[in-house]
């Protein structure tokens, strides 16, 4: 007899974890394979869109300071609208409105990046080189117990300089002409470069480049360079 109530037991028992399980299950939700990935800044759009349509992709908080996309610049002869064609040629989704509007949310994230020190959101974006670069610059500021901030105040352009395919790799340069209030304070929190209140036009040009033989959409960051 007690036997019997043993087995009752197990039995009682077993039916209450399956229901807590199935409970958990329903509150924490199930991997499907669906979820969203982080946004990528130079993905194209699902379909094409006319010069007119294009607007910014979502933005970071902080990021809506960059304003809406200019149109590129002018490609329709020379040597620039030959390496966009080449470009597009090795990749279908590639459009110049498409990339513009990513440079420019890429420029926001990575300018405001460097100046919080965050490195880890900078590694996906920027190449090897550049980013040991900018690792190193990091790593120096917070040895000297400086910190640096950055208020982009808006991006006044984003225009395609140069364009062109090496092997099957894509290089495209933009000039990016910004309004920035930048400011380094040392230990102290005393200003020793910038001001505070001061807001500066800053010109930078920078090229991104991508495989166009990898599945994977990401454009980074290889090289830098101020006319300023």
């Amino acid at each position: 007899m007690g036997g019997d109530f043993a087995y009752l037991d197990i039995v009682f028992l077993a039916m209450v974890a399956g229901f807590l399980i199935f409970r958990l299950r329903s509150v924490l939700g199930r991997r499907t394979g669906t979820e969203k990935r982080p946004p990528d800044p130079f993905q194209a759009p699902a379909e094409p869109r006319r010069l007119a349509q294009a607007t910014t992709p979502a933005p970071p908080a902080g990021a809506e300071r960059a304003g809406a996309s200019p149109a590129p610049a002018e490609t329709s002869t020379g040597a620039l609208a030959q390496g966009l064609r080449q470009i597009a040629a090795a990749d279908p989704s590639f459009t110049p409105e498409s990339f513009v509007d990513g440079a420019r949310t890429a420029f926001s994230w990575i300018v405001e990046a460097f100046a919080k020190g965050d490195t880890k959101s900078l590694r996906p974006l920027l190449h090897d080189e550049v980013y040991n670069n900018f690792a190193a610059a990091i790593e120096a500021r917070t040895r000297a117990g400086e910190t640096h901030e950055t208020v982009l105040v808006g991006i006044k352009s984003a225009d395609l300089l140069e364009a062109r395919m090496q092997n099957r790799v894509a290089f495209v340069t933009v000039k990016f002409v910004s309004e920035q209030v930048n400011v380094t304070r040392n230990r102290e929190s005393e200003v020793i470069e910038g001001d505070p209140v001061r807001v500066v036009t800053i010109t930078d040009i920078w090229t991104f480049a991508r495989d166009t033989r990898s599945r994977d959409p990401n454009w980074s960051l290889v090289a830098t360079r101020s006319s300023n």
